[in-house]
């Protein structure tokens, strides 16, 4: 599907946009894919080919990938290589995704970037957590292939295509 890094997740190109027909061009549409179940994240990146949302997905199994992930991705070059958005699953190996979500927004460089819950658990107490963390939404993934194709495909059009972050307005630093 992508390109395996050695100890990491995969970089996966969807589709080539070049910035025709009113697409956002390709650094806007990065989406960062924490997620440690292969299936859900197979139906995760079939739902951003199909809805055509998204130029690149890195995934990443863990939060300690994710975290290296990040770290990595600000190396000297600031907000330039940051996600457009995450999406982040709640029960993951090593470091759990609040844990992740504490990291990212409480990180001057990273506290803007929108993180989307997307998980099985319907607790409320881990839906209160995430919020009081400074999640952007808390979507629980349906069971029905089609129902969880669909959400995937509103949550990317929405957080993609029409919701304007704060580095958009600050002329995409």
């Amino acid at each position: 599907m992508g390109d395996e890094r050695p100890g990491r997740g995969f970089d996966v190109l969807l589709h080539d946009v070049g910035g025709q027909d009113g697409m956002i061009a390709a650094k806007d549409n990065e989406i960062m894919l924490v997620e440690d179940d292969p299936n859900d994240a197979e139906l995760i990146m079939r739902a951003f080919r199909k809805g055509k949302l998204a130029t690149k997905v890195v995934h990443l199994r863990d939060g300690v990938e994710a975290m290296d992930y990040m770290t990595n991705a600000r190396g000297g070059l600031g907000m330039a290589r940051l996600p457009k958005v995450i999406v982040l699953d709640l029960k993951l190996p090593r470091l759990n995704g609040l844990e992740v979500l504490q990291r990212l927004k409480s990180d001057a460089l990273t506290k803007d970037v929108p993180v989307v819950m997307l998980t099985s658990s319907q607790e409320e107490s881990d839906i209160a957590k995430a919020y009081a963390l400074g999640a952007n939404s808390y979507i629980t993934k349906p069971i029905e292939f089609d129902a969880f194709s669909k959400t995937v495909m509103d949550m990317g059009a929405y957080w993609l295509r029409l919701n304007r972050t704060k580095r958009r307005y600050e002329g995409d630093m």
